[in-house]
């Protein structure tokens, strides 16, 4: 035997998985068969539905769609790996990811120690139940309804989003650019409440404090009306049908 190989663990394949798995639901009281159409492990306690286990040396997504496709036999699925050493490639079954994303699926997760067999449960397989953020909802719904048609194309990256932010960014850019105006006057004539927030803040360098409550449209801001010259179109047309209904 070469040095380097002394002391090193052998290689654990698929079946000696079977063994250490097998004998942990054994000790819950389970009854344990192997290759049972097409499951690697299958599980019996009394009325209880079904265990299946599903192995494999690495966590990979073959693995994950066999144990979602298990689920339509039982819903207690669990996938076992063992335990990967520290300078293993690929995914780790113990990153935060991974067991999010087993929760998610509603897939048990067990790892495998390589020497001892011992046999650790990192994800029940109960089903997700994702707990809905009353706060995220209102905001996607506001930001939904504020917006004026659809600026954006989902999936492109680099370009700017078209949020409502920036359409009331927008309104206010494209009255300026005939004058300068007060903050009070720009509100009335644009409907936008936050006016002088946006002005204020002016995150995108569009405009120009000249004098107390009073601004001005920057050549940035000449440069954005033509950018987004379909909006603003978008928007000059709504604000023309909004005074056309109130008249």
């Amino acid at each position: 035997m070469r040095q380097s190989a002394i002391g090193k663990p052998a290689p654990l394949g698929e079946a000696a998985l079977y063994l250490p798995v097998k004998r942990f639901f054994e000790k819950s009281g389970f009854d344990v068969k192997g290759e049972v159409n097409g499951c690697d492990l299958v599980a019996y306690r009394g009325d209880e539905p079904p265990v299946i286990v599903e192995l494999k040396l690495r966590f990979t997504l073959t693995l994950v769609l066999q144990g979602i496709d298990r689920l339509a036999i039982s819903e207690r699925v669990y996938l076992a790996v063992p335990r990967p050493p520290r300078r293993a490639r690929g995914l780790s079954p113990e990153a935060p990811g991974v067991r999010r994303l087993c929760r998610r699926l509603g897939l048990g997760l067990l790892l495998v120690g390589r020497r001892s067999g011992t046999i650790a449960i990192l994800e029940e397989p109960v089903p997700y139940r994702p707990r809905r953020s009353a706060d995220r909802s209102a905001r996607l719904l506001d930001e939904f309804t504020r917006r004026t048609g659809d600026g954006n194309i989902g999936g492109r990256n680099r370009t700017p989003i078209m949020t409502a932010y920036r359409e009331d960014a927008l309104r206010c850019a494209r009255i300026l650019a005939a004058g300068a105006m007060p903050v009070k006057a720009l509100r009335a004539a644009t409907g936008v409440a936050d006016a002088a927030a946006i002005l204020q803040r002016d995150v995108y360098g569009w405009f120009r404090r000249l004098g107390r409550g009073t601004y001005e449209l920057t050549e940035a801001g000449h440069a954005a009306l033509g950018q987004f010259a379909e909006t603003v179109a978008l928007l000059a047309a709504s604000s023309e049908a909004a005074e056309a209904a109130a008249a």
